[in-house]
């Protein structure tokens, strides 16, 4: 068995981001890491509206980034730290749309490793040197600097180390041009580790350390080191250094010390400075629990002045500001600033924007409205000794009222004062994704499979429906006088940025309406109103011209018509222009051209073509800039052939060459696009096919010789293929239409190829007004609609509907289309103990509108106390019917449909339940499994009984017409009761607790927590679960699906996929034992069971796999394996059907191992210099799987090396894209 890897949609999470000027000049961009990707972004600064500029992989796994400028220079370099055992300084080059590796220096192992630096990254303000550290005692610093050729240069590292020294945090002091300051949080556990009473590791203290950088001498030294609070978690700079023309201090220097509940101004010989953090004024939160800061960011205002904005672990920002005098600081203040989600990182833009990368769900844009303090403002002189009067106790608490909510604020417009921010943008995340299901719930022709999942933390929790395609918003509808067969738009002159007219042909006349505030009827465009157009097209510089059945119409900037009328007993069949030229096919068979001259008139080519065979279709492409014609024509005949013709004067319409069709031609489009993999620098000509029986052809045109290549084929639906030629923010598209529309387009560069996610679409054409640059307008019937394409960088369109608490399991119901979403919120008050504390319902409801639980999420609570419900979706109405809330602090885990044989004609749903959970260690005061009878087609759940159980129910499974249940370490049988369920077999032998359970037969697959995957069978002769096979390697096993009755897909917590497979006579022993008995006496290996599984792949994937299914992503395809990740990530996993595709992968796959980004072949493609065989086989070596993330970077070598890869491997560079297409397209259809 050997697979093929690829992703669907990449990690959505961001881990950390930066701002920086990457691209050089003025713009601004932010670069985000999803963990294994880098990612730059542009925002707009008038809409708000964020860019993908470029995505790449990093085939590692990036842990921290810092943004720098050399002194005087005037772009910004990125530094990587990472899990390579490498620092790594890219940098953005615009002109090719690639991050370049300048340096990568070696210092330690690969792997994530607590003395191996790359968790922390300092940069001093001037950039001058870099700070990277491990978690623990390894600190390193670089000084950067520039060679005589003004490149950049780093150094050989020197050492800051120090032994038994845990690290909490760094980051580097402002100092103007003084030496380089770095600032640590360490504690050393010397004595911890030697005191066997335990006492010395409450005694130990953590210190603020700071290193100084002497550039002089070329080594650091530890300057000064002072004990802080031992909860200190985050350090910020303070900005400082002396101006060089004022000698005024831009600002004191030193760190904000962020500690549980206080933040303290700290630096060496000044006075300290400590706040208390102000907490909301909740009722329902534990009061016992402190308040800590999470991220941070520093912007300054024109003048010299600046601020800092604290974000806390419940989302609520910060405003901090000091006054100063000189190098002295004479004030700390804070102030409650607003409530976003909880962030990963913050970054504040120059043009007044905030980037909020949330820990969890959409990524936010917000726009700063009003700086002003928000009362009450705490200050260090409200206390004696500016705070520190009692360093060791803490100050008393200040609490805040948080704003109000949104939807109240923005109904009294901004300039309210309690408006701090408004949100602009947002960017779709899918993290965290906790399970998903796959289901084609569509009932249209042809569709794909849609993935669901839930998804998010809390409030901000979804439950959201992913299909592939490009989301197509409608602007406007209206209804027609009749049904067109045809539309068009069109401008009054060339230079016009917007169209002018809409033109609709009927099947007897023409329709022309006019754009501008409202749309309208026109008498006098000059066309022909009583006959049906064939095409329209601006032509010259203020000409348009009409294609009818009869003839053509040149309308003339003056309103002047010429006419050319066909000959007696013809008439024209179908027609292509361009801005010079018109190409018409006569009934005859025979081909008139026409060009415009230097006068503006319309000449027709003295001979006429006859083709012998009937012309269903034809196309010029646009003339390029400064040509006058474009020298190709494609004609499509009735006996299935392509003609290419020849419109240059010295061979005018004589035949090139000619390619054989499998159908007839429905409609044929030459356009020039952009596609990096076929040439870096310019476009290509491609010959786009429609053919009659719902397949599209697109080959390509030689621009020198006219002759067709690698031609590649899809099948787009039922109805023949139309195709149309657009504008999307100045690039050129193609818009397919069959039984769906489709769209191939180009995005960072290379080609894409996707449905638009909208009604049936009859005919369309590109609009272009002031209200819609890029839309579409289209045609259904005597329905005209303007529509618009979002996100083309998105994939996959996605569909949201709010959950109340963080979702556990999806479940779907086996014969209706709905689902049930299991839901549990740790710390968190239930419905039942939150009225009880604030006195009601009414008060609860009072509390919520107040403080909507999706803007501020909930209060948190005690350990131990659980919120949950459970929930019927309907995908269909994309409703969600009212939850049912579980009391007494009960959490659901799981829950099952089972078809219980003793009640052949019920469903029952059965909920894994339990009362006082603790998560460590995992205890509760009872397991609870709970049983609804479902009625009502799935819409009722009608509460039976519930069973007590010793244990948390983690996962449960119907069985042979019973239930199956994992409850703690224990596997079980039940049978349904009239009081309770019945327990009717056990199997107590797992050491770890089971989390997943699949059957087959009477075979039972159990995934557990610790142990990896146990192969069980049932005797029901002998009622016993035996164990009669299981894996060599221990597995924190996370999802799992049976590949066939001997194989097992599974996924680990630490972002593995691999596949087991019994040996093959274990099976015939297994189910030809009765009773057992021969499994139970057999020999134990390796103190486990009598056999063991088979390792047959395995695969990192770099983000945990929280659900794997076998599905067909593609009507009528092979099955894959698809799997989602926890980060957001969709990938499958691809069986290869014939040993040459494998042989060809994988000596694929080995060369792009060695080539290198930016010429440098260590780490090969790795961004990170991770090494990509090291890395996919992080834990245990990659067997029997091919990267193809990394294959299909053979798009993005330079053209030398795609020719030399493509020569080892006797292919060409076509056959070789051709052969990655063809593996994307006909498993995914992506």
């Amino acid at each position: 068995m050997h697979l093929y890897h690829l992703s669907l949609q990449p990690p959505t999470a961001i881990n950390a981001s930066i701002v920086g000027n990457f691209s050089g000049g003025r713009r601004q961009e932010i670069l985000v890491s999803h963990g294994t990707r880098l990612r730059l972004l542009r925002l707009d600064a008038d809409s708000g509206e964020l860019s993908t500029v470029l995505e790449q992989d990093t085939f590692g796994s990036v842990r921290s980034m810092a943004a720098f400028r050399l002194t005087g220079g005037t772009k910004d370099y990125a530094i990587l730290g990472s899990d390579a055992g490498r620092i790594v300084i890219i940098e953005y080059d615009e002109k090719n749309n690639a991050f370049n590796k300048l340096h990568q220096e070696t210092f330690g192992k690969s792997g994530a490793r607590r003395i191996v630096p790359g968790q922390y990254l300092a940069v001093d303000n001037k950039g001058r040197a870099v700070m990277i550290s491990a978690m623990e005692k390894s600190k390193l610093v670089y000084i950067l600097n520039r060679d005589a050729a003004a490149a950049l240069t780093i150094s050989s590292p020197l050492e800051a180390h120090k032994n038994h020294a845990i690290i909490h945090h760094i980051t580097a002091l402002d100092v103007g041009f003084e030496n380089p300051l770095f600032a640590a949080l360490e504690v050393d556990y010397t004595e911890s580790d030697r005191d066997p009473t335990g006492e010395a590791f409450y005694a130990a203290e953590k210190m603020l350390t700071y290193y100084e950088l002497d550039l002089g001498l070329n080594h650091v030294v530890r300057k000064w080191s002072e004990p802080v609070d031992p909860r200190a978690n985050l350090l910020v700079p303070v900005p400082g250094g002396q101006s060089a023309t004022t000698n005024a201090f831009d600002g004191p220097s030193g760190v904000l010390v962020c500690c549980e509940d206080h933040i303290m101004y700290r630096h060496m010989e000044r006075p300290t400075h400590r706040v208390p953090i102000p907490r909301r004024n909740d009722p329902l939160r534990d009061p016992s629990r402190g308040l800590i800061i999470t991220s941070s960011a520093m912007h300054k205002i024109k003048g010299g002045s600046f601020f800092f904005i604290l974000q806390s672990e419940d989302g609520d920002l910060y405003k901090v500001t000091l006054e100063h005098e000189g190098e002295d600081v004479t004030e700390l203040r804070i102030s409650y600033f607003d409530t976003v989600p909880v962030a990963s990182s913050l970054s504040i833009l120059k043009t007044g924007y905030l980037f909020i990368s949330s820990e969890f769900g959409n990524h936010h844009v917000y726009k700063f409205n009003n700086l002003d303090e928000r009362e009450p403002v705490i200050s260090s002189t409200d206390y004696p000794s500016n705070g520190m009067a009692q360093p060791s106790s803490p100050l008393p608490p200040s609490f805040f009222t948080p704003r109000p909510p949104l939807a109240q604020l923005t109904e009294q417009g901004v300039d309210r004062p309690d408006l701090k921010i408004l949100l602009v943008n947002e960017l779709s995340s899918l993290a965290p994704v906790i399970d998903s299901h796959v289901a084609n719930l569509k009932e249209s022709d042809g569709e794909a499979p849609q993935i669901f999942t839930i998804s998010g933390r809390g409030a901000r929790s979804s439950f959201r429906m992913l299909r592939h395609g490009i989301e197509a918003p409608e602007l406007m509808s209206s209804e027609l006088p009749g049904t067109p067969n045809a539309v068009w738009t069109a401008k009054l002159r060339d230079s016009d940025e917007f169209d002018a007219y809409i033109v609709l042909s009927f099947i007897n006349g023409t329709l022309v309406l006019s754009i501008g505030q409202e749309i309208e009827e026109v008498t006098d465009s000059g066309f022909l109103s009583s006959t049906p157009t064939l095409a329209v097209q601006q032509i010259g510089y203020d000409g348009l011209v009409q294609v009818h059945p009869h003839g053509i119409r040149h309308v003339l900037g003056d309103r002047r018509v010429n006419e050319w009328r066909v000959p007696p007993g013809t008439t024209i069949l179908a027609a292509t222009t361009n801005k010079r030229q018109i190409v018409a096919a006569l009934s005859s068979t025979e081909l008139v051209y026409f060009e415009l001259d230097l006068e503006g008139q319309l000449n027709e080519y003295q001979d006429r073509k006859p083709l012998g065979s009937r012309v269903m279709a034809l196309s010029v492409g646009e003339v390029p800039e400064g040509r006058q014609r474009t020298p190709y024509l494609a004609v499509g005949c009735e006996d299935q052939t392509v003609r290419i013709i020849s419109l240059d004067p010295d061979s005018t319409l004589e035949v090139i060459s000619l390619q054989a069709l499998t159908a007839i031609p429905q409609s044929i489009l030459i356009a020039e696009m952009k596609d990096a993999s076929l040439h870096k620098s310019s476009t290509t000509m491609f010959v786009n096919i429609g053919l009659s029986n719902g397949v599209l052809l697109r080959t390509i045109l030689d621009p020198v010789q006219g002759t067709l290549t690698d031609t590649r084929s899809r099948f787009l639906g039922t109805r023949p293929v139309r195709l149309v030629r657009l504008s999307l923010s100045g690039t050129p598209a193609v818009l397919a239409l069959s039984s769906k529309a489709w769209l191939n387009y180009t995005y960072q560069e290379l080609l894409r190829f996707a449905p638009l996610i909208t009604d049936y679409i009859e005919h369309a054409w590109s609009f272009s007004a002031a209200v819609c640059p890029d839309g579409i307008i289209t045609i259904n019937n005597n329905v005209l609609r303007i529509i618009t394409t979002a996100d083309l960088g998105q994939k996959l369109e996605q569909r949201s509907l709010p959950l109340t608490y963080t979702p556990r399991q999806l479940l779907a119901h086996p014969s209706e289309k709905l689902f049930y979403v299991v839901e549990s919120e740790h710390r968190v008050l239930g419905k039942d103990a939150a009225e009880a504390k604030l006195g009601g319902p009414s008060k609860l409801q009072e509390f919520n509108d107040e403080r909507p639980p999706e803007e501020f999420g909930y209060s948190k609570a005690e350990a131990g106390q659980w919120a949950s419900c459970l929930r019927i979706i309907d995908p269909m109405e994309w409703s969600s019917l009212p939850p049912i809330h579980f009391t007494n602090n009960e959490a659901a885990f799981c829950a099952t449909v089972v078809p219980f044989s003793e009640r052949p004609d019920q469903l029952h749903l059965v909920v894994g339940l339990a009362r006082d959970t603790r998560l460590a260690p995992r205890s509760c005061t009872t397991g609870l499994l709970r049983t609804y009878l479902i009625k009502d087609e799935g819409r009722v759940l009608e509460h039976l009984h519930e069973t007590e159980i010793d244990d948390v129910p983690l996962a449960l499974m119907p069985f042979r017409g019973r239930l199956l249940a994992g409850v703690g370490t224990a596997l079980r049988i039940y049978d349904i009761g009239k009081k309770k369920l019945l327990r009717k077999c056990e199997n107590k032998t797992f050491t770890s607790p089971v989390v997943k359970l699949r059957t087959q037969g009477s075979r039972i697959i159990v995934g557990t927590a610790q142990d990896s995957v146990f192969f069980v069978v049932y005797k029901a002769a002998e009622n016993r679960l035996l164990v009669f096979a299981d894996d060599t390697a221990p597995r924190w096993v996370t999802s799992m699906c049976m590949v066939d009755y001997e194989t097992v897909a599974a996924g680990d917590k630490f972002g593995n996929v691999f596949l087991n497979r019994l040996p093959p006579s274990v099976t015939p022993s297994v189910d030809d034992d009765p009773t057992g008995s021969g499994i139970m006496h057999e020999k134990a290996i390796l103190n486990g069971a009598p056999n063991k599984s088979q390792l047959m792949a395995h695969f990192h994937v770099g983000d945990i796999v929280t659900s794997i299914h076998r599905v067909s992503l593609v009507p009528g395809a092979r099955e894959v394996l698809l799997f989602t990740g926890l980060h957001g990530t969709i990938g499958m996993l691809v069986p290869f059907v014939s040993k040459e595709d494998i042989d060809f992968m994988n000596a694929l796959e080995q060369h792009l191992r060695t080539e290198g980004p930016g010429g440098m072949g260590a780490g090969g493609q790795s961004l990170v210099g991770r090494d990509q065989m090291a890395y996919r086989g992080y834990y245990v070596p990659v067997k029997a799987v091919v990267d193809g993330d990394l294959c299909e970077r053979f798009a993005r070598l330079p053209a030398t090396r795609q020719s030399a890869i493509a020569g080892e491997l006797d292919r060409t560079v076509g056959e070789v894209l051709k052969k990655l297409d063809n593996l994307r397209v006909t498993a995914s259809g992506m």
